[in-house]
């Protein structure tokens, strides 16, 4: 029973029509005239400053069983936790997007680009141009926000746009720098690290590393957490402590299911 009702039922109960107990139908007795004590007032306060304290922690939670691990995923990123770098500072400037390779390229050889493979496996009900690879539309269940969000090519394509969940510039930070091209080619263009996402979702989260930016939808970070440390520890990338910090408490908030 939710608030709500529990207040109306309290209402019916202790209001002019109610019957007094072994009196069938009798009017409950006047209650004697008194002046009020605060005690009433106060622990309605204290339950009321608690229910509003409880509220953010339970939809938290309820969020993040939209969003189930396992007990082996969660496991595998708390390893990865453990093992990354941690470095002092920011890390080296000087990024570039053209460091990481001329934008989209076919890399496992279906003759598409990444950009198109990733739609066509993070949206649904696609529709795919006459070569085979465009995606001319589509609907996305955008993890980042919870909504739904029509994709349709053209004047609109930006509204789903593939993020890289460990952002290009935030690799370059965290050792890409030392990479070669080809090498930092082959990690902007790695499905791992790639997912079609709301656009100003993706814009508003930049080149943020999870110190500075998580998603909106508090369900979700757990995952994300799980692939931004899965992404790191597979390519050597390092954190700072901050980044550390804000990966570990999102892991606190997953939710874990048998499997």
């Amino acid at each position: 029973m939710d608030l709500a009702t529990m207040l109306a039922a309290h209402a019916e109960r202790s209001g002019p029509g109610r019957t007094w107990p072994g009196r069938a139908g009798a009017a409950a007795p006047a209650p004697h005239t008194r002046e009020a004590r605060p005690g009433g007032w106060v622990l309605a306060l204290v339950v009321a400053l608690l229910l509003g304290l409880g509220l953010p922690w339970w939809q938290g939670e309820r969020a993040a069983a939209r969003h189930p691990v396992t007990a082996a995923d969660l496991a595998a990123g708390r390893a990865a936790l453990d093992r990354v770098a941690v470095r002092d500072g920011p890390g080296p400037g000087g990024y570039a997007r053209e460091l990481f390779g001329d934008g989209w390229v076919d890399v496992d050889g279906n003759g598409c680009g990444t950009r198109d493979d990733v739609l066509v496996r993070d949206l649904a009900g696609v529709v795919v141009d006459d070569d085979g690879c465009v995606v001319l539309a589509g609907t996305l269940d955008d993890p980042y926000t919870g909504a739904v969000v029509a994709f349709a090519r053209g004047e609109r394509s930006a509204d789903v746009q593939v993020d890289h969940v460990v952002a290009l510039a935030d690799a370059w930070r965290s050792g890409a720098q030392a990479w070669t091209t080809p090498a930092r080619t082959a990690f902007a263009n790695d499905p791992a690290n790639l997912l079609a996402v709301d656009g100003p979702a993706n814009q508003d989260k930049g080149a943020s590393d999870a110190s500075a930016w998580l998603p909106p939808e508090i369900g979700y970070r757990c995952v994300y957490a799980l692939r931004q440390l899965r992404v790191k520890d597979a390519y050597g990338l390092s954190v700072t402590p901050a980044e550390r910090d804000a990966l570990d408490d999102a892991l606190d908030g997953c939710v874990v299911v048998p499997g």
